[in-house]
């Protein structure tokens, strides 16, 4: 594990965030073997990859679709992916019997000196790698859907994880074109799911409560808050939003959140029939035979205000 960068990558579930995954090592000059225990989704995985690249090719991402896809070999057995490889990205299903099993088996392929990380959405590594051979070398590398657009990446250790791969995956990271993050210890839900869940609970209430529609709470974030947020944080924000900073805005409305903190104080679940409400107002906005094709949609957003970014100076 010397330095920080990688010749050679696996990717084992090679769904939409696996094959996500091997287009940002692909794109970044590193040789990518991807495998998935299904035969369905190992026959079309350099297919879409190929539409994803193109796609980005059109919106001035990247150049030499070909190159970039030559890069990426599927393998019809797990041994063949991470025998030999300098990193392994789990992105299995999310379930922890699953990702037990497919780390067990992973540390007993992969080099000693290899590093794997897991695309765990919420599940600590130390729910699922406890049992694995050479289970130092694991750890929760989790993206963003989709990683290939959206470029932040939590790193999380399990207790047993070698505290030296922290800042060696995250130089690894910076270098495939990933904005990683260090969380210093296990927490439920790491910290990007904790702060999305947060907004999520109150939408949720507030859409229950009939304040306003699901559309209407949608268009305080995608036409409010995620302008600002699309360049900045939160700290950021609030520092930028009162005279004298972050201090005089605490000051100014420090109360007031607190206030709205308290007025939450027990959440309540999303109920089947609070589920059923949001369900038939987004269907009756959206086809659930057009979700596939709004996800397309989404993504070549993405790729405009990515392209939109790299045109603006970083500070």
């Amino acid at each position: 594990m010397a330095g920080s960068s990688i010749g050679s990558a696996a990717v084992v579930g090679a769904g939409l965030v696996g094959s996500a995954w091997a287009i940002v090592f692909a794109r970044a000059g590193v040789t990518v073997r991807a495998f998935d225990a299904s035969e369905d989704i190992r026959r079309t995985t350099v297919v879409r990859i190929r539409a994803s690249l193109e796609d980005m090719a059109k919106a001035g991402l990247v150049d030499g679709v070909d190159a970039i896809c030559s890069r990426v070999t599927v393998v019809d057995d797990l041994r063949a992916a991470v025998s030999d490889v300098d990193y392994v990205q789990e992105s299995v299903f999310e379930r922890v019997e699953e990702k037990r099993a497919v780390s067990e088996a992973i540390g007993a392929l992969i080099r000693d000196d290899a590093v794997v990380g897991s695309s765990s959405s919420g599940i600590p590594a130390s729910a699922f790698t406890e049992h694995a051979p050479r289970r130092e070398r694991f750890l929760i590398a989790h993206p963003v859907n989709p990683p290939h657009l959206v470029p932040l990446v939590e790193l999380v250790p399990a207790p047993w994880t070698d505290p030296a791969i922290l800042p060696w995956l995250r130089g690894v990271m910076q270098g495939v074109g990933q904005a990683p993050i260090v969380v210093n210890r296990e927490i439920e839900g790491f910290i990007l799911n904790r702060l999305q869940g947060v907004l999520l609970m109150e939408a949720w209430a507030l859409f229950e409560d009939g304040y306003a529609s699901a559309a209407d709470i949608d268009l305080c974030v995608s036409q409010g808050l995620g302008l600002r947020w699309s360049f900045m944080g939160p700290f950021e924000t609030i520092d930028l939003n009162a005279p004298g900073g972050v201090d005089d805005y605490a000051r100014r409305l420090g109360p007031l959140y607190h206030s709205i903190a308290q007025s939450r104080a027990n959440p309540r679940p999303w109920s089947p029939e609070l589920i059923e409400r949001a369900r038939s107002e987004r269907r009756a906005a959206l086809a659930q035979e057009k979700l596939p094709e709004r996800s397309a949609w989404r993504d070549r957003r993405l790729m405009a205000l990515v392209a939109h970014r790299r045109s603006q100076p970083s500070e």
